[in-house]
């Protein structure tokens, strides 16, 4: 398996645009995370144009967090453009136990087939119908809780699964890596699961999603605990974060990659 540091170096040269349907809170925060670490950020969301941007783009994620019909049957269309395309596609349930229309359309969306979905061990459990203790959007569950659940996803997609968490699981059905990095203030940012999904992304494109979609969430997590290093606060932490995805050296990210891979 490729080095994180690799993967990330891959990702920077290809500098890919990543379109993304994401909720009104993360947009700029969102645009900002992958500038910094080298990709291009588009958000676009109007049922009009939505397909005829997607076959503009390397990759595409998906947000639920604040959806309405409109915005969800553009979702369901630039998904399917990638699909047509091959191109990488990530999905986040963000509250899917919450309502029914989250539920319908996730359903809808995973019969996409999506690269990767990323959520919190109680929306991974939702999502394979196996339960789950959400508290709205936040999770009340472990990510021990949910890996097999996550594994259940990953074979019905054919795709890869990443539960988020104080030690993150990914999956593709058969794999099974950890990784480890992070930092506790990265829970007080909003958004912060969010915009990884773009990174997610970002990596994803040209590179196998199971390596990719680890070495997204290592430099996730390495940035993340540099900022830490010297943030007073969350407001500082923000800042810190930026920069640190910003500055983060292949060398650097492989130093200090937390990784292990189980099954």
């Amino acid at each position: 398996m490729q080095t994180p540091g690799s993967s990330l170096t891959a990702m920077r040269e290809a500098g890919p645009l990543v379109h993304n349907i994401t909720n009104f809170v993360a947009m700029n925060v969102m645009a900002n995370v992958l500038l910094a670490v080298g990709a291009s950020p588009a958000m676009v969301h109007a049922r009009e144009e939505v397909a005829e941007f997607a076959a503009l783009a390397q990759a595409l994620t998906v947000n639920i967090g604040t959806p309405d019909p409109e915005w969800g049957a553009a979702m369901c269309a630039a998904a399917a453009v990638m699909v047509e395309a091959r191109r990488p596609w990530v999905f986040d349930p963000v509250g899917v136990a919450a309502t029914q229309f989250r539920q319908d359309l996730s359903a809808k969306l995973l019969d996409l087939k999506p690269s990767v979905i990323r959520g919190n061990a109680s929306e991974i459990l939702a999502l394979a119908g196996l339960g789950g203790a959400a508290r709205g959007v936040d999770a009340g569950d472990s990510v021990d809780a949910a890996e097999d659940a996550a594994r259940v996803l990953a074979v019905r997609t054919g795709g890869v699964v990443a539960v988020s968490g104080p030690v993150d699981s990914i999956t593709d059905g058969t794999r099974v890596a950890r990784v480890a990095n992070g930092h506790p203030m990265m829970a007080r940012i909003t958004v912060m699961g969010c915009s990884l999904n773009g990174v997610i992304a970002a990596f994803c494109v040209g590179q196998p999603n199971f390596e990719a979609t680890v070495a997204a969430l290592a430099a996730y997590g390495v940035a993340g605990e540099i900022a830490g290093q010297t943030a007073q606060g969350p407001g500082s932490f923000q800042m810190a974060f930026l920069d640190a995805l910003y500055n983060l050296t292949p060398e650097a990210l492989d130093a200090a990659t937390r990784v292990e891979v189980v099954a």
